[in-house]
């Protein structure tokens, strides 16, 4: 007697089963700037970019939080899931728009009109089915009424005076020797003019020499 042969039920649970034993452990990781700085009043662009074994498809969803500095509950920014979702209501109204690029593992966002309430933590979450794991991405934004120079500013900044002065120097290192080269070039040409008037004034002095030596 023969054995009832698998349903199709079963066969797909199986092929699931042993697609999920077969599958690579792995999680989606976040990268971010950790650390931003911005003046009140201007834009700013939360980079969020990330790494997934899984190739992106439209099982991707990317959910962006907010953490006030100064506490308080955790507050919606923007969703992302094939299309991105802006938020209805609240703070971030109106204020933010999506800046990503799915097939490039980007899933940045801008942020509009920078105000000072605006200092917090915003958080990058990611999930790309069955790569659900994984750290949160986070950014501590702070809004300042000036951006402080950093060590990279002043770097900058005395390479850029170096190089100024620098060229400062050639261009005085050549004109002195363009001037010296002129007024050399002067005097040579007074001395070819005084010349021939010298030797003239001499045989003058010469013929009348002459002719008194004669009249003697």
């Amino acid at each position: 007697m023969y054995g009832k042969s698998p349903s199709r039920a079963g066969l797909l649970l199986l092929g699931v089963q042993l697609t999920a034993a077969l599958w690579p452990i792995a999680a989606v990781e976040i990268y971010t700037s950790q650390a931003l700085e911005a003046v009140n009043g201007t834009d700013v662009r939360l980079k969020c970019t990330f790494s997934s074994f899984v190739p992106v498809g439209d099982a991707l969803t990317v959910t962006w939080n907010f953490r006030p500095r100064d506490g308080g509950p955790e507050q919606f920014v923007f969703y992302y899931h094939v299309d991105p979702f802006k938020p209805m209501s609240g703070r971030f109204k109106d204020r933010v728009v999506w800046d990503g690029n799915p097939e490039r593992y980007d899933v940045s966002i801008i942020l509009w009109k920078l105000q000072f309430d605006d200092n917090g933590t915003y958080t990058c979450q990611v999930k790309n089915p069955p790569d659900v794991d994984g750290l949160i991405g986070e950014i501590r934004l702070s809004v300042v009424h000036t951006v402080r120079f950093s060590e990279i500013y002043f770097l900058a900044l005395a390479i850029g005076s170096a190089c100024a002065l620098m060229v400062i120097i050639v261009i005085v290192v050549v004109l002195v020797q363009h001037f010296r080269k002129k007024r050399w070039a002067e005097r040579a040409h007074k001395v070819v003019e005084i010349k021939p008037k010298e030797e003239e004034r001499l045989n003058q002095e010469k013929k009348v020499s002459i002719y008194l030596e004669d009249t003697d």
